[in-house]
Order: C-alpha cells, then sequence, then structure tokens
C-alpha cells in the first residue's frame, strides 16, 4: 500500500504516489539550483512546471490515475537531468554545445501557433514560416498570390486560420512552434531572450524626455492626438503600400505568362498566329525577342514598385544590392532602346499611300435601268458584308491568299451620255513605289450583263505583300435620268459620310432611284406620294391625288415587266397644281 498525495501543477490537479512526489521535489529543487541568474527564475519554474504538467497530462487516461515512478521518469527524460545542461551564458553563444545536442527522444516536433511577437495582422503568416521552414515574407506573398488568384476567397480562408489556429504565448507555445525541445535549457533561454529584450527596451528609454512631458503635460491631449493621427498615417502608408504589391504583382505576373505563351509561337516556326504575326511585322525581330524586350520594359518598373510597396510594408527589409539595380537599369535601358526601333520601323513601313486607278465605259445611258449588286466567291464565303478585318484564306488552287472586304461603293451622277466606272486600289508602303506595286497587286474584278453591273465584294492579294490597309474604292458614275435599282447587299458597302459626295442613300436599297443632278429621287419607296429627295417640294390640290396616284400604280407596273417607265407629261404653268424642284447637293 502506497500513500498517495494531490498537488496542483501550473493549475492542473494531479494525484502522485509518495515516492513520485518525493522525487519530483527534488527534481525541482535541482533545477532552481542550477539557474545561474536569479532575475527571472520563478517566472522559468512556472514555465517548466507548466511543461511537466503537459506531460503528465499525456500519461494519464483517466482523471483519477495515480502518477507513479514509472511515468515522472518519462517526464524527466524527455525534460532532461540539470547536471546534463549547462544553463548560462554559453547558450547564448554562436555555438550550440554538445550537451544541448541531445537524443531523439528530446528533439521536439513542430506545432502550428499564430506567432503573435512578429505579427503583421494576426501572426498567421508568421507561424506558417516558422512551421514550414521559410521566411514569414514568402508565406505572405503566397496568400497575396491566392488571394488574387481565387477573387478574394483566400481572405475568408486566412480568417478562418486566425480564428482555429491559437496563438503562441507561453514559453512551451513558442518552443513547440519553432520545433525546439520543451527543456530545462530551451525554457531558460527563451525567457532569457525575452527578459534581455525587455530590459533593452527599459535601458534605452529616454527618461529626461518623458519626465519633461509629464511636467509639462505634453503627454495628455495632443499627446493622444498625434498618436491617433500617427496611426491613421501608418495604415494609409500600409494599405498604398499592399495596392501597389498587388498591382505590380499581378502586372508580372501577366507579363511573365504572356513571355510564355505568345513569346514561344516562333519556336515551333509554324501555325496561323505566326503566320497573322509575319502580315504585320515587317522588321523581322523574333517573337520571342519583341516579348522579352516587353517584359524588360513593363516589368521592370513595376518590379521597382514591388519592391517599394514590401518595403512600405516589410520595414525591416533587405535592399536587392546596388549591382541589381545598376544592371536591371541597364536592361531596361536597352529594352526602351529595342522597342523604340522596332516601333520606327514598324511606322515608317505604312508612311506612304499608293494608289492605282483604272476606268471603264459602262453602256447605260439616260432613261437606261441599271441593277447593280455585290457578289462573293463560293471559295472564300457565301455572303457578301464589308468590314475592315482581313483573314488568310486558301482558293481552289490551296494558295494561301490576303482576302478583305474592305471595299468601298460611291455612286454619282455625271453630265455624260454614258456611264462609266473608276476602280482605285490603294495600299501603303515604305516608299510610294513599294506602296504602289501592293495596290497593283490586288486582285479585284465586276462584270456587266443584260444592265446588271455586279461587283466583286472582296479583293484578294498575296501574303508575300503583307498587310498594308489594302483597300478597294468603286466610283459608279451614271447619266443623269437614269433609273438605278441597287440590291440590298450594297447597304453596307456604300454606308459613306458626306465627304465622298455619294448620292445613293441607305435604306434605299431594293427600290428604283432616278439620277438626278448631284441627287436621287426614290421613285417607288413606300410613305411618300412623289418620293421626292432632298428639300423637293411638291404641291398638289386633292382633286389631282387620284391622278397622280393613277400614274405611280403605273409606274410600278411598268418595273415589274422590267421596262423603262414613261415619265409623266410635263404640266402647263395654268394648270390647277403646281411642281416646284430645287436642285441641291449632297
Amino acid at each position: 500500500m502506497k500513500k498517495t498525495i494531490n498537488i496542483n501543477l501550473a493549475g492542473t490537479f494531479f494525484h502522485i504516489d509518495e515516492d513520485a512526489f518525493g522525487k519530483l521535489q527534488r527534481y525541482l529543487d535541482a533545477i532552481k539550483r542550477s539557474l545561474t541568474e536569479p532575475q527571472g527564475s520563478e517566472e522559468i519554474i512556472r514555465d517548466i512546471e507548466a511543461r511537466i504538467a503537459e506531460l503528465f497530462s499525456e500519461k494519464i487516461e483517466t482523471n483519477s490515475q495515480v502518477i507513479s515512478l514509472k511515468e515522472l521518469d518519462e517526464v524527466i527524460a524527455v525534460m532532461g537531468q540539470p547536471e546534463d545542461y549547462a544553463v548560462d551564458e554559453e547558450l547564448f553563444e554562436d555555438t550550440v554545445p554538445p550537451s544541448y545536442r541531445k537524443s531523439k527522444s528530446n528533439a521536439g516536433h513542430k506545432q502550428l501557433f499564430r506567432d503573435i511577437d512578429t505579427k503583421f495582422i494576426s501572426g498567421v503568416s508568421s507561424g506558417m514560416a516558422h512551421y514550414v521552414g521559410i521566411d514569414a515574407i514568402w508565406i505572405r506573398l503566397i496568400w497575396i498570390l491566392l488571394t488574387i488568384a481565387t477573387s478574394g476567397f483566400f481572405i475568408l480562408v486566412y480568417i478562418l486560420f486566425w480564428i482555429l489556429v491559437p496563438a503562441a504565448v507561453t514559453t512551451s507555445d513558442k518552443l513547440k512552434m519553432t520545433g525546439q525541445p520543451i527543456n530545462i535549457s530551451n525554457i531558460e533561454k527563451k525567457f532569457k531572450e525575452g527578459y534581455e529584450s525587455v530590459a533593452d527596451n527599459i535601458k534605452n528609454a529616454d527618461y529626461d524626455k518623458y519626465g519633461q512631458k509629464v511636467k509639462s503635460g505634453a503627454s495628455g491631449f495632443f499627446e493622444t492626438l498625434g498618436s491617433i493621427l500617427l496611426t491613421l498615417l501608418k495604415i494609409f502608408v500600409k494599405f498604398i503600400g499592399v495596392i501597389l504589391v498587388i498591382t505590380s504583382l499581378s502586372t508580372l505576373i501577366g507579363l511573365i505568362i504572356g513571355l510564355f505563351t505568345f513569346g514561344s509561337i516562333d519556336l515551333w516556326g509554324s501555325g496561323d498566329m505566326m503566320d497573322y504575326i509575319t502580315l504585320y511585322d515587317t522588321t523581322g525581330m523574333p517573337v520571342w525577342l519583341f516579348s522579352l524586350l516587353v517584359l524588360f520594359a513593363v516589368g521592370i518598373p513595376f518590379f521597382v514598385l514591388f519592391i517599394l510597396g514590401m518595403k512600405l510594408l516589410v520595414s525591416n527589409l533587405k535592399s536587392i544590392g546596388r549591382t541589381a539595380k545598376i544592371v536591371l537599369f541597364v536592361v531596361w535601358i536597352f529594352s526602351l532602346i529595342g522597342l523604340g526601333i522596332w516601333g520606327v520601323k514598324q511606322a515608317t513601313s505604312t508612311a506612304y499611300n499608293g494608289d492605282v486607278i483604272s476606268e471603264a465605259l459602262i453602256p447605260i445611258k439616260t432613261g437606261d435601268t441599271l441593277k447593280l449588286a455585290m457578289r462573293a466567291d463560293t471559295q472564300y464565303e457565301y455572303d457578301v458584308h464589308r468590314h475592315g478585318d482581313f483573314e488568310l484564306k486558301y482558293n481552289n488552287a490551296d494558295q494561301r491568299v490576303l482576302y478583305s472586304n474592305d471595299v468601298r461603293l460611291i455612286v454619282r451622277s455625271t453630265n455624260d451620255s454614258t456611264g462609266k466606272l473608276i476602280i482605285r486600289k490603294s495600299a501603303e508602303g515604305i516608299s510610294i513605289k513599294t506602296a504602289r506595286t501592293r495596290a497593283e497587286a490586288i486582285e479585284y474584278n465586276y462584270s456587266l450583263e443584260n444592265n446588271t453591273l455586279l461587283l466583286d465584294g472582296f479583293l484578294v492579294t498575296d501574303p508575300i505583300h503583307k498587310y498594308r490597309d489594302q483597300e478597294v474604292e468603286v466610283i459608279l458614275y451614271l447619266p443623269i435620268g437614269t433609273i438605278l435599282q441597287a440590291d440590298e447587299n450594297t447597304y453596307s458597302f456604300h454606308r459613306n459620310d458626306s465627304r465622298y459626295n455619294d448620292i445613293l442613300n441607305n435604306n434605299d436599297e431594293g427600290y428604283y432611284v432616278r439620277i438626278l443632278k448631284d441627287k436621287t429621287e426614290c421613285l417607288d419607296c413606300p410613305d411618300s406620294d412623289f418620293n421626292e429627295m432632298d428639300d423637293d417640294t411638291f404641291n398638289f390640290e386633292e382633286d389631282d391625288a387620284s391622278e397622280n396616284e393613277n400614274w405611280k400604280q403605273e409606274v410600278n407596273a411598268q418595273f415589274n415587266d422590267d421596262t423603262t417607265p414613261t415619265p409623266p407629261t410635263p404640266m402647263e404653268p395654268d394648270e390647277e397644281y403646281n411642281v416646284i424642284i430645287t436642285d441641291s447637293v449632297n
């Protein structure tokens, strides 16, 4: 039969037998005697007792279990014997004494805590840095990247870590966080580190300054106000730092991704993307080199902003060094020079515009009816619609061609008795001669059959001439008095402003219009009595309205029979209605 004793160890009650209690007392007394300095010895003993209580709790299975010599010996094996440690100032030298490097049974295991001593917000990143064994700055950068990549979701994850991960408050917690063994030596060392830090702060304090403040009353309202303003300023500076870091880091990531995607296109030597780039570029600079120049020219300033933002966030951030600064500056300057040379060459390649003009007679005379339409080539596409883009396509002979719908249609009146068609091909080049050569290489055709004029709604050219804003402008001159019916597919090709002097109005497609001097007159447009154009004015008496309607039906009937309508007989001045026609120029 053994006597048991109830003890209170660091706020926790344990049942311990008499032999184990006596040995525990002798153990703690030996530890007290081993402490070399009196200051803080009580705090060190409390931390040691807390660690012993923690180990006891791990050993017992129920609250009624008694701590025996067996459990006590196992705890002492973990904590270590007092005589095994040189607990003095040699612990703070650069070299670790051999007695400090104990066996595996004395090795510590890391545990995740929040490091509130070096925290920036809550200590989550600092605690993770201790756990994984890297600098805390990289953990913070990873948090920022994950937050950007997930549109802010990892802010919630951070808050969750803040709530669930405990803070390292006690000495044992801090030793667990860093993975150091929780023994007598480390507890005393950790305590002395904290003690000396506090002592230095007290020793370096300017007591005369604070004494003068107390005497003068300056530590009152104005000091508090100054502290508040200083705190707000610090928060604002930190916010600016976060903005700089996020913005610069996002830009750098985008540039790097662009370098490894766009910049590696020409490494394979083929592909549609490379063909399109070649059509635009005339300098011959490799795409990977251009991407690298853009990365350096744009990325280096943003890298500087990133460093600036980090310095605003981390006060003791080390400099990248003078050599690195000089290298970055030189690379940045050379990148700007390279891009400048590329830009000048690219701009001069389109400095001049060259035109090639051809003219052909159209056997359409006054009173004739001409039908006008745009046509497509089914080897390229089925529909026609004007747009300024270009594409690389294959023709029926399996040859690559540069295909574009950049065709402009203009209709004008002429006093000549016969119509004519003017086709102007244009392109850009480094010289007028080069531009005219490109313009001559444009393939464009038309056909006229049975008073029906079909114009190509597209142009093609050899890709060897590259894309240099190739365009075709078709000007159709029709004699005054000619009747024109433009197909609805011509709408997008003659959407011109007033400077082109185009007399064919949009929305008149599909209707018959009469060519007048510098304008047109719609003959069968809906919701108009005489379908007058511009500032023509018609005044009729009600009695003659039916006569005019009968003539209009006759005109429409004649057009339906594909014949030329007969205009109404000119009216005498003394008739009951008067027609006033005022010519105007669009």
